[in-house]
């Protein structure tokens, strides 16, 4: 039995030593040490020997079953360094290559004139409001005044989805929105997208974007609707600029304006831009006419308030030059990064 154990000794010694991987150690370890390995069946047939050769041989057999298992352990730690050394030479990063250029985004132009609008607005206080593309007839239209025969409910202006609702062709329905969902006073802002049959070109597209803005509170008159976009205006395109505002009409305000700005191209000079007039219109206006405060059941008594609405893409191109507005939406990186 004690020549077997050394037997198995030095053919485990030689095995481990030529042992190339850690599953070669495994498997010596199962064909010595397991539940049927070399070492565990001597153990077993101990029980056949007299009591003075058993502890003998139980003395040296559980020698060479801890032997063997520290050779094995000491193998594995060995393999490991050495796989862990060879993927590491394998996996090099060379720190002093060039980088492979990184292209930064940037947000849409249309995105960025919203947000500086809206950034005015908000510092003044206004809350930013959203509304449905799709909307009823009376959101869009009736509830904002318009009368049944106004051209803009024609099937040739307006996409009807159903007979009573529409994609909305102004965000002005947020307004109505607003009025029947909340007391007054308030004031927001509400920007989105809206559609319009129109004829895509230059200066038209059937989808585009607006900002409506309304206030209803004690005590507004037309001063503070003209101080606001005044404000508004010079954070816009600088403080040089000047504000005129124009008798309109809109059936949802009454007095109405349109606003204009004095040319930042020119200054008011008079130049291709301005059409040689030194001002440029923007945005429509008005105070809000007492039938669409009604809606909301608002006391006209007591509150008054203005609105105004202007086109996102407007804006945008007469703020940086942009001569067609399809520009917007062809989705060409080169037009969008130069406004990164």
């Amino acid at each position: 039995m004690l020549e077997n154990l050394n037997s198995i000794r030095e053919e485990a010694i030689s095995m481990i030593k030529e042992s190339a991987s850690l599953k070669d150690c495994e498997d010596i370890r199962v064909a010595m040490l397991g539940k049927k390995g070399r070492v565990t069946e001597i153990l077993k047939n101990m029980k056949k020997l007299p009591p003075e050769e058993k502890k003998v041989l139980g003395k040296e057999a559980n020698i060479l079953k801890k032997e063997i298992e520290e050779k094995i352990n000491r193998k594995k730690l060995e393999l490991a360094s050495e796989e862990k050394e060879k993927r590491l030479k394998e996996e090099t990063i060379d720190v002093t290559e060039p980088a492979p250029e990184l292209k930064i985004g940037a947000k849409h132009l249309i995105t960025q004139v919203i947000d500086e609008v809206l950034g005015i607005f908000t510092d003044m206080g206004y809350e930013i409001v959203e509304g449905p593309l799709v909307d009823t007839v009376f959101n869009v239209f009736d509830g904002l005044n318009s009368p049944a025969n106004h051209p803009s409910r024609d099937m040739t202006d307006t996409f009807y989805i159903s007979k009573d609702n529409v994609l909305r062709p102004h965000t002005s329905s947020v307004e109505i929105r607003t009025l029947m969902s909340r007391e007054a006073p308030f004031k927001i802002v509400s920007p989105g997208r809206c559609f319009r049959c129109d004829t895509p070109d230059a200066t038209h597209s059937p989808m585009f974007h607006q900002i409506e803005g309304m206030i209803v509170d004690e005590g507004i008159t037309m001063a503070h609707l003209k101080g606001t976009l005044d404000h508004m205006a010079k954070k816009l395109f600088g403080s040089e600029t000047r504000t005129k505002f124009r008798p309109h009409h809109f059936p949802f305000t009454e007095p109405s304006a349109e606003m204009d700005v004095s040319c930042f191209k020119c200054g008011g000079k008079g130049c291709s831009m301005c059409k040689g007039s030194g001002w440029i219109e923007i945005l429509g206006c008005g105070m809000t006419h007492p039938n669409v405060h009604g809606v909301g059941e608002v006391d006209t008594e007591k509150f008054t308030g203005f609105a105004f609405g202007m086109g996102v893409e407007r804006i945008a191109m007469l703020k940086y030059g942009i001569d067609d507005i399809r520009y917007f939406y062809e989705n060409d990186m080169r037009f969008i990064e130069q406004f990164k």
